[in-house]
């Protein structure tokens, strides 16, 4: 185990939670760094202004994918205001912190997140 990655961090990572694909998305988002080569989609389902479905596919690392994990399971159930106000650093307090060099990633997290909730207010205007 990478000593500069928390548990939770680790255990986001080996065990993602809400990865996959939704095909009927209301929204969906993506984001990618081009220094770091990390590439990350958020799926978005939504009833009610409340996300009620969310998943993600992620290309990058450990942290990337936790993150991704983490974002999802923050966002759901949660309404569209609220998930929109969700910042990087809830992301990285909820995964007991990221190490500075990552930080980064759980940007790309909430960006997504963002990403996808712009997309369905677009196509639901």
């Amino acid at each position: 185990m990478c000593p500069m990655y928390s548990e939770k961090v680790m255990e986001h990572f080996r065990n993602p939670k809400n990865m996959g694909e939704i095909k009927d998305a209301d929204g969906v988002g993506t984001v990618g760094n081009p220094t770091c080569g990390d590439l990350m989609t958020i799926y978005i389902k939504v009833k009610d202004d409340v996300i009620t479905d969310i998943k993600f596919k992620t290309f990058g690392c450990a942290a990337a994918i936790a993150t991704s994990s983490m974002i999802t399971e923050i966002a759901k159930n949660k309404t569209l205001s609220e998930a929109q106000k969700i910042t990087r650093d809830n992301v990285a307090e909820k995964l007991d912190g990221l190490p500075p060099i990552k930080m980064h990633c759980s940007n790309l997290a909430s960006d997504a997140l963002k990403a996808a909730i712009n997309d369905y207010k677009k196509k639901h205007k």
